[in-house]
């Protein structure tokens, strides 16, 4: 199984992503994060010749001839097996998302966690399979995650949009990157159940005689 990417890793694959030229946009290391773990908790496997174009530029556009993406790809299929491990046994992982300073010089917890959610939201709208499951299932995670997005930018989404209103902002960073990785095995749940778990046949007793 591919290591976990170390602090210097992850300094390296956001040094390639900058290198990716004009006029493509790739996304940086944050949004990546977000990015994978939507398209891990799709139905249908998204096969890595899908996804990957779209890390080097948000449109997919092709990479200019000569641009050596190897590592750069490398990389960011380790994070997503890793992720993948982490969601298929529903277990904790630690999103990308990296504490900044509001304009005041306080933490702001949305401005930290926007390029996670923005990458998970490009993820859905690539991938859009998971978002034709129940839509009951689906709202609570998707308001625990699109809280963070501009409620412009939520069109045909009353339903989402009343789930959101209910929702206490988060008190700090920590919990709002708890409830991103809570919302993220919440979809998965819709996405890719767990099969139910094996019970053993009673037995039956004796036949009377």
């Amino acid at each position: 199984m591919n290591a976990p990417l170390n602090e210097h890793e992850l300094d390296e694959l956001q040094a390639l992503l900058d290198t990716v030229p004009a006029p493509l946009e790739p996304l940086d290391v944050s949004m990546l994060d977000g990015f994978l773990c939507g398209v891990l908790v799709q139905p249908t496997r998204v096969p890595a010749s899908r996804w990957l174009p779209h890390i080097t530029d948000a449109d997919g556009r092709v990479l200019p001839r000569g641009f050596d993406a190897t590592r750069l790809h490398e990389l960011a299929q380790r994070r997503h097996a890793e992720l993948n491990d982490a969601i298929s046994r529903r277990q904790w992982f630690d999103p990308w998302v990296f504490e900044l300073e509001g304009e005041d010089g306080e933490p702001s917890e949305v401005d930290a966690v926007y390029p996670w959610v923005a990458g998970f939201a490009t993820a859905m709208e690539l991938f859009p399979e998971l978002m034709t499951g129940d839509a009951q299932a689906l709202t609570e995670p998707l308001a625990l995650l699109y809280r963070h997005l501009d409620a412009d930018d939520l069109e045909d989404a009353d339903d989402l949009l009343e789930e959101i209103d209910t929702l206490e902002p988060p008190e700090d960073l920590a919990e709002a990157v708890e409830c991103l990785v809570r919302a993220t095995l919440l979809l998965a749940d819709v996405g890719r159940p767990q099969p139910a778990a094996h019970t053993a046949p009673k037995r039956r007793p004796p036949p009377r005689r």
